[in-house]
């Protein structure tokens, strides 16, 4: 079995959205990194030229290969990402080895067994 690594970096507000519409999608789990912090082409810049940032959440995602491309256009439309500079990106990374899902594994595979004609 292959799989990939959606990176998400996207407003803490959209997270929840993100989540469910990927798991729609073909996702079955996730981790979330809460508070994360960064800038883009510039920076933004609040009252009285304090730096103003936005809290973000990291969502690592490992799914299947065959699943990746779907998952990853429904979180670009649900959270949004084209729509203005600044409001998140998601990438793909191969992933060569992954220890410790060995259940996880199982269960995607009994249901390709069950979803097969």
């Amino acid at each position: 079995m292959h799989f990939k690594l959606l990176l998400v970096f996207i407003d803490d507000e959209r997270t929840d959205a993100v989540l469910q519409a990927a798991r729609k999608a073909g996702a079955t789990g996730s981790t979330c990194i809460n508070n994360a912090r960064g800038e883009g082409l510039e920076k933004s810049h609040g009252i009285f030229g304090m730096e103003l940032t936005a809290a973000r959440d990291v969502l690592l995602l490992l799914v299947e290969e065959h699943r990746a491309h779907d998952i990853m256009q429904i979180i670009g439309e649900v959270g949004h990402l084209d729509d203005s500079p600044g409001t998140g990106l998601v990438l793909q990374l191969d992933v060569d080895k992954v220890l410790g899902i060995s259940r996880h594994v199982a269960h995607l595979i009994q249901t390709m067994h069950n979803d097969s004609p």
